[in-house]
């Protein structure tokens, strides 16, 4: 079986070898082993691009023409508010267009054993959800005619967040300096001081008060436990990726955010770049198309080439072009030219767009050098 594989080394990559060899059933013929390998090296030729083939074009067109018959879709998690995904033609457009702000940041939070086997997913989940004092409130009570505020607090849910009264005590004390503060059971009483006894500043500091941090995650605003596969993870509305992986039960190496800016401050730029194929990849398989992956690495490739992602836009990868024509074409074309004329800049036209502005024939073909030796006549 070795023996086998090893005559094969010529004709494939030694990655393809090994994955082969990993996922092999153990009790293999030989003659059944021989056929994979066949089928193998007949696919892996035709994959094969020649050297200098337009691969940009070929990528461009191969992701643009499924692109149209993408839909505007949005995908709702059953049962949780305001948790949704972004999918279809719009994730695309911000993802390749680098958009720092996207519309539904997410993250994927994978647990360590026992906890992906499902033991207090829920108590874990709500640890990581920011959670605000409205949260935990059963009632406010407004005394206008003593000057306080009384809110009466819901023990139930309290304890499945895991937050106690000395917690919600220091949080309103650091947030309301000048307030009276005592507790009587499950209620706790805040006086505003003499200054502050105007009507409308009563209910300014109800309103201010409900919105004051308790405990969690900044930033993840829901959380959602789902079994996937045989193991259980938490996925999130809002990202702070940089404050999960401080947590002692998440699984590092696996968890993941959406927001590929994220991912590149965090994680650097070789973790950015494989997000954005991940996520559009994602996409694409989701709306049942097909495109083959080494186009978005191409895309991927060219968005993080310079060490920090940039959007397919004239403010991104566009902007880094050295022929003027080529990035008037874009967009905002007058103000290319003018400030390529005002200092002197020189287009030599190497490239596709700008000849075609010219109506000249386009230098594609191969893309490599031609050679000219001279041949000395005896």
């Amino acid at each position: 079986m070795k023996n086998l594989f090893k005559k094969y080394e010529g004709k494939l990559p030694l990655k393809v070898i090994n994955d082969l060899k990993e996922n092999m059933p153990k009790n293999i013929s030989e003659a059944k082993l021989k056929k994979i390998l066949e089928e193998t090296v007949t696919e892996y030729n035709k994959m094969l691009v020649q050297p200098g083939e337009s691969v940009g074009l070929v990528g461009a067109e191969s992701i643009g023409e499924p692109g149209t018959q993408m839909t505007l879709n949005t995908f709702h998690f059953a049962g949780v508010a305001e948790m949704n995904v972004t999918m279809g033609l719009p994730r695309i457009i911000e993802i390749l267009d680098g958009k720092k702000n996207i519309s539904t940041p997410m993250t994927e939070i994978y647990l360590k054993k026992p906890y992906s086997q499902g033991k207090d997913i829920k108590r874990l989940a709500l640890s990581i959800k920011e959670t605000t004092l409205k949260e935990i409130v059963s009632e406010f009570v407004v005394d206008i005619a003593e000057s306080k505020i009384e809110i009466k607090f819901d023990e139930k849910k309290m304890q499945d967040i895991g937050v106690d009264y000395p917690v919600i005590q220091k949080s309103i004390k650091a947030n309301f300096k000048e307030l009276a503060l005592s507790k009587k059971g499950d209620v706790i009483t805040l006086k505003l001081n003499e200054k502050e006894k105007e009507l409308n500043q009563l209910f300014k500091t109800k309103e201010k008060i409900k919105e004051i941090y308790v405990q969690g995650i900044k930033g993840i605003t829901q959380v959602l436990p789902i079994k996937k596969g045989d193991e259980f993870l938490i996925i999130t509305a809002g990202t702070n990726l940089k404050k999960i992986l401080e947590l002692d039960f998440v699984n590092k190496p696996r968890t993941i955010s959406n927001n590929v800016f994220e991912i590149s401050s965090v994680l650097g730029i070789e973790a950015a770049r494989q997000v954005i194929i991940n996520e559009v990849y994602k996409v694409i398989e989701n709306q049942g198309l097909n495109v083959d992956i080494r186009h978005l690495m191409l895309v991927a490739d060219t968005m993080c080439a310079t060490g920090a992602v940039k959007g397919v836009t004239r403010y991104g990868v566009v902007k880094e072009k050295s022929s003027v024509l080529a990035r008037a074409s874009f967009e905002t074309p007058i103000k290319h030219i003018f400030n390529a004329s005002l200092i002197g800049e020189v287009d030599n036209l190497n490239s596709v767009v700008e000849n075609v502005m010219l109506n000249q024939p386009v230098p594609v073909g191969t893309g490599l050098p031609g050679l000219i030796t001279k041949v000395k006549r005896s």
